[in-house]
């Protein structure tokens, strides 16, 4: 975390310095770093310090990751334009103006709000060179307009913030070369940390949204500022804002998963889709002198999607939902011009949407980092909906609990149906043959049902969701692939026989998904059967043979279908119940889902639940069980027929013995005598913990109970000994004494990360499984070889989730008492 923090704060102060040194020596005739080699290692810059602001961002919430992301958007659109200046794109007078004045209006009010609440809350050093950052930008504004501002003062400022990252390099080398006695205020990340974790602690917030709204800003500042006279037209030079914005707002949506936030994830997808489009109009003059028009179909669906998610997340912040609606009005705005981005009234909205969203950052902002909170009314929602009998929210730790597998994303299936939704009515449009690009149709095609899509396609997988996946990629490749032929007209006015062979070929992997459905449930047997529908149109319309009409009507009935599809996992995310249910499959099958099975599955939060597996143990059965890590089975010591039926049920290979597990040294009391003091310190020190350690095999083994099938235990020289650190585990060895453990798996196969893996894997030669949903971790435990520790060397069989020199440390701990 140090070394993030370290990477983006003079990464930041790199980039000054290159910002200093050119606005300095601006008034030469030739500035002493050109405009394209700027703009590249701008570029370079920003990548940076988004890959040191997710990094840090992943452990932690900070101002460090909006400060970093906030300046990462303003280079990387900062340098595309100063490229375009340099290879000769803005040649016109006021062009360079033109091009770079809504970005720098954006970042100054977007840098502004990050100081405000650094000072507010003691970030002192973040907060100063956000304001840095944030004054340099209003010089360069106000020195396009006035001849009284000159570059100097804008170098002037980006020097304060390489003065900043001086002293705290500075600050950064005393406390390490001191060994952490002296630390210059503001430097002292580890405090930093401790204070942030007592925050997390209070509550899930999505950490990214911040960065999601000031692209808002940015996208809305290209037209309003036309609308109030700031620019002076609209041009190819301000389509890096916004397709830098687009992109980033895609890497927005997908963090937003990552932090478990469903809706506002979807609303950066949808917002994302506006700011492609947006970038598209402005390309387009380039080639043909006039100006695109836009579907209304398709834009009066888009602000029905919008009212029904802002419906939605007013339920979990009202302030949130009374946002989305000014995309509402944006959508409206849209369809009710034919011109769109370029007529008054949507840029009106657009001044609307800038304001609003400076609005929305700094109450995010501020309730992200101080501990007095701006009230949003997520109180007053919950209250009124907890009276209700109908509607109950869904709550907890299961809310984005996947079906199968370990996953670190929440579903991203609404974002799919979604933009199903949106592609198939964007297609209803009817373009001119003559100019195929006139009409804004590849943006929404593309840009929804393609790479959004496909991101959708992409979560779903992560979350064990195989066929959906499937669905959803197979899907999104098909749209691109004919939203670009169609709308871009890239097979000229004759239809393309190797392009009926392809669309046959994906019809036919469709109707294999179609199958697969029938096991699934019932809308997503229509959802795929009516994409067949739509498969056949592109088919017939390769051939030149459509039927008037039947496009149409393809695309209205696979709409509904998916905007149904939306509707139901909206529901039954944000409700208990079935609302509005998928239905049950087609066919049932026998099996895992199918039907009762012989075998028990009980869940973990009870404590009957692990007396009755205890109980089970104590029979001589053997268990699926959750850990600190993945799940494994288990059998009792003490029952020699348990521990060989669990070697032979999961087919253990030689080489990967069974360990030993314990729920306290006190079990291993009995033979302490047996153990080095050095090996005792260490176990002692090292647990509990996801930490495997190797000890020499040895006549303590016999106080176990094992008798012959000890040999099924570690190898003729050792054994592998753990105390998990998991309450649940712990509690079930108490309860039945020292237990055999080995993966949940068969030998070869993937660790298991979920309890119903383990019965799909095992089938019925396990009796029993405790089930306590996706596992904590994805990773096994680290293998630590003590059985040479006396000589002060230890070795390590696998590296997991312990890292190598955490271990080494606690080594070196042991050893100096």
């Amino acid at each position: 975390e140090s070394l993030h923090s370290s990477i983006g704060l003079l990464g930041v102060s790199a980039g000054s310095l290159l910002l200093a040194v050119h606005f300095y020596s601006l008034p030469r005739a030739a500035p002493l770093i050109p405009s394209t080699a700027l703009g590249v290692l701008l570029l370079i810059l920003s990548s940076l310090l988004a890959y040191a602001g997710i990094r840090r961002s992943l452990r932690n919430a900070s101002l460090f990751l909006s400060l970093c992301l906030t300046i990462s958007v303003f280079w990387c659109s900062y340098g595309v334009v100063f490229i375009l200046g340099g290879q000769g794109v803005l040649n016109d007078p006021g062009d360079f103006r033109n091009a770079l004045v809504p970005g720098l209006v954006t970042f100054t009010l977007a840098l502004l709000i990050i100081a405000v609440v650094g000072f507010l809350c003691r970030e002192v050093i973040l907060a100063m060179i956000a304001s840095a950052v944030s004054l340099a930008s209003a010089h360069e504004v106000a020195m396009h307009y006035s001849t009284a501002f000159s570059s100097s003062a804008v170098a002037c400022n980006y020097m304060i913030v390489c003065l900043i990252g001086g002293y705290f390099a500075l600050g950064r080398i005393l406390y390490f070369l001191t060994k952490e006695k002296i630390a210059l205020p503001g430097t002292d990340l580890a405090k930093k940390k401790t204070r942030e974790r007592i925050r997390s602690t209070g509550g899930s917030m999505n950490h990214f949204a911040v960065t999601g709204l000031i692209l808002n800003m940015l996208s809305a500042s290209v037209f309003g500022c036309r609308l109030l006279g700031v620019t002076g037209k609209l041009f190819i030079g301000q389509v890096p804002w916004l397709w830098a914005a687009g992109v980033y707002q895609i890497g927005v949506c997908i963090l937003s998963y990552r932090a478990m936030d469903v809706l506002m994830a979807t609303f950066f997808g949808f917002t994302s889709i506006l700011k492609f489009a947006g970038g598209y109009c402005l390309l387009y003059p380039v080639w043909q002198l006039e100006e695109p028009s836009f579907p209304t179909p398709f834009l009066v669906v888009f602000s029905i999607l919008f009212v029904v998610l802002a419906l939605f997340l007013a339920l979990k912040s009202p302030v949130d939902g009374l946002y989305l609606l000014v995309y509402v009005a944006y959508c409206i705005a849209l369809a009710c011009r034919p011109k769109g981005f370029f007529e008054g009234g949507p840029q009106g909205v657009d001044v609307a949407i800038f304001v609003a969203s400076a609005v929305m950052t700094l109450i995010h902002l501020y309730n992200v980092k101080a501990s007095a909170k701006i009230p949003t009314g997520k109180r007053a929602v919950k209250a009124l909906l907890a009276r209700s009998s109908f509607l109950k929210l869904r709550e907890g730790a299961d809310l984005h609990t996947p079906y199968l597998g370990y996953s670190k994303y929440a579903d991203a299936e609404i974002l799919g149906y979604a933009c199903s939704v949106l592609a198939s009515f964007a297609i209803t449009t009817t373009g001119d043959p003559q100019a195929p690009l006139a009409t804004v149709v590849i943006p929404w095609v593309v840009v929804a049902g393609g790479i959004l899509k496909l991101l959708g396609g992409s979560v779903a997988f992560a979350r064990g969701k195989t066929l959906e996946s499937s669905a959803f990629i197979l899907y999104a490749v098909m749209w691109i692939i004919w939203g670009l032929t169609r709308y871009g007209c890239l097979y000229s006015t004759t239809r393309s026989f190797h392009a009926a062979a392809g669309i046959i070929a994906f019809m036919l992997f469709n109707g294999f998904i179609v199958f697969c459905t029938l096991f699934l449930n019932i809308a997503w047997f229509f959802y795929s059967l009516t994409f067949l529908l739509i498969a056949v149109s592109f088919l017939l319309d390769a051939i030149h043979a459509l039927p008037a009409g039947y496009d149409i009507a393809a695309t209205l009935i696979f709409g509904l279908v998916s905007f149904y599809c939306f509707l139901s996992a909206l529901f039954n995310r944000t409700f208990e119940g079935s609302c509005l249910p998928m239905g049950r499959p087609l066919v049932q099958l026998s099996g895992v889902g199918g039907g009762m099975t012989k075998c028990l599955h009980l869940p973990a939060r009870k404590a009957s639940s692990v007396k009755r597996i205890a109980d089970i143990l104590k029979d001589g059965g053997t268990c699926g069980i959750p850990t600190d890590t993945v799940y494994v089975l288990v059998a009792a010591c003490n029952r020699p027929d348990a521990v060989e039926k669990a070697h032979h049920s999961k087919r253990q290979a030689q080489d990967r013995p069974m360990s030993l597990w314990i729920s306290s040294l006190k079990q291993l009391e009995p033979a302490k005598h047996l153990f080095t003091p050095l090996l005792w310190d260490f176990m002692e020190a090292a647990w509990p913990s996801p930490i495997s350690l190797v000890v020499p095999r040895g006549e303590w083994v016999d106080f176990l109970g094992m008798k012959d099938s000890a040999k099924y235990v570690g190898t003729p020289q050792s054994i592998a000994i753990r105390i998990p650190d998991c309450s649940v585990t712990t509690h079930l060895i108490d309860l039945v004494g020292p237990i055999v453990v080995t993966s949940a798996n068969p030998t070869g196969e993937a660790d298991t990360t979920h309890h119903n893996q383990v019965y799909a894997k095992l089938g019925d030669k396990v009796d029993a499984v405790l089930c306590d949903g996706p596992s904590p971790e994805n990773i096994a435990s680290t293998v630590v070889d003590c059985t040479k520790i006396d000589s002060g060397n230890i070795g390590f069989f696998r590296v997991g989730l312990i890292p190598k020199s955490q271990v080494l440390q606690i080594l070196e701990q042991v050893q100096k008492k």
